[in-house]
């Protein structure tokens, strides 16, 4: 990492950075939750009339979970890469 010292910690501007990122993944991340509750409830409908389940809700879900999971490991610190919209979403 470029922004670390010698003894391994972060500069203060990388920690201040990173809160400034933190509080706008955590916004981000209530705005997840509520798309969260938006699938969840059309995957419900879908399948209560369609018998199955909606590839294109499922798939949509999927990439909204891998983003959760990307948030919450940045904003944990377990890494230092970002989710999207600073990455590509896989």
């Amino acid at each position: 990492m470029a922004t670390e010292r010698e003894d391994g910690f972060e500069k203060r501007d990388a920690i201040w950075e990173r809160f400034v990122f933190g509080l706008l993944l955590l916004f981000m991340y209530a705005i997840a939750e509520t798309m969260l509750w938006a699938v969840t409830i059309a995957q419900f409908f879908w399948m209560l009339f369609a018998g199955r389940p909606n590839e294109h809700i499922a798939e949509f879900g999927a990439r909204l979970g891998v983003w959760v999971k990307r948030a919450v490991f940045y904003l944990s610190g377990m890494t230092d890469e970002k989710p999207f919209p600073w990455r590509e979403i896989d």
